[in-house]
């Protein structure tokens, strides 16, 4: 596994191409606070559950002071049917060279059907307005992840 984000520390910028084509930046977030989600396919049923979660969950967290991005190894055009298959109301990003994957420490071995690989590790980073890390999980599970959040947040 690479290097994980630690709380209080800054969170590496990035610039991705969301499902449109349009680049979205973690600056753009500046002033915000923002969760960023790291899944490891679209429109696999993990990530299908988790996002969907998070597009429920959405009107709560935003009144409660948080966006959400969602970032994959999919291509945009993926992404883009995955958005449109299930609504999905907040950006998901393509992050094809898991560069930001790395950067964020969501990328690196993982036991995938008793084998281990190398790939994106489920994973969430919460991030203040400032761009400081302010919370972290690793090998989150897709059920339940958008309720654990919301309680180690206080929300």
């Amino acid at each position: 596994m690479t290097q994980k984000l630690l709380a209080g520390t800054q969170a590496p910028d990035f610039a991705l191409l969301d499902s449109n084509g349009h680049k979205v930046s973690l600056s753009d977030y500046r002033g915000r606070n923002v969760i960023v989600y790291f899944y490891p396919q679209a429109s696999t049923p993990g990530c299908t559950t988790e996002a969907c979660d998070f597009r429920d969950s959405l009107a709560s967290l935003q009144g409660s002071g948080y966006d959400v991005i969602g970032i994959s190894p999919d291509s945009p055009e993926k992404i883009a049917g995955f958005v449109d298959e299930f609504s999905l109301t907040f950006p998901l990003l393509s992050d094809e060279d898991h560069a930001v994957a790395l950067a964020y420490g969501a990328w690196g071995e993982k036991l995938v059907d008793g084998e281990v690989v190398d790939g994106l590790v489920r994973s969430t980073v919460v991030v203040n307005g400032e761009g400081n890390v302010v919370l972290t999980q690793y090998q989150v599970k897709a059920q339940g992840h958008v309720a654990e959040l919301k309680a180690e947040l206080g929300l």
